[in-house]
């Protein structure tokens, strides 16, 4: 299984104050954050779990595309390019949707 272990020690060290689990899937890394997959560390990008209000208007920004999976668009799953997250406000602004929208669904 081929992941940036670059970019799962990026998401490890943000999300290391709560309680994760990593696990193998959809040929990334997960990162399961309160029994939810919040974010993934894949070959040279990450997929983040955000809220689907917010998708239209994320998806929009550079590096940025809507997961599909089997023909389907998944509303709420960005993809971003690694080349994206240089910057560690970028990175850090995914990580912050991807957590804020988990607290949503523990909350539910």
């Amino acid at each position: 299984m081929a992941f940036s272990e670059e970019l799962a020690n990026r998401i490890r060290k943000a999300v290391e104050h709560l309680p994760v689990k990593e696990k193998k899937m959809f040929g990334s890394l997960a990162f399961l954050v309160n029994g939810k997959m919040c974010l993934t560390a894949g070959t040279e990008r990450i997929m983040c779990r955000i809220d689907p209000k917010l998708h239209e208007q994320e998806v929009k920004k550079d590096g940025c595309s809507t997961v599909v999976m089997r023909g389907r668009d998944y509303k709420g799953y960005i993809h971003v390019k690694e080349e994206n997250l240089k910057n560690e406000t970028d990175f850090n602004h995914w990580i912050k949707l991807a957590l804020e929208f988990n607290k949503q669904l523990i909350s539910n």
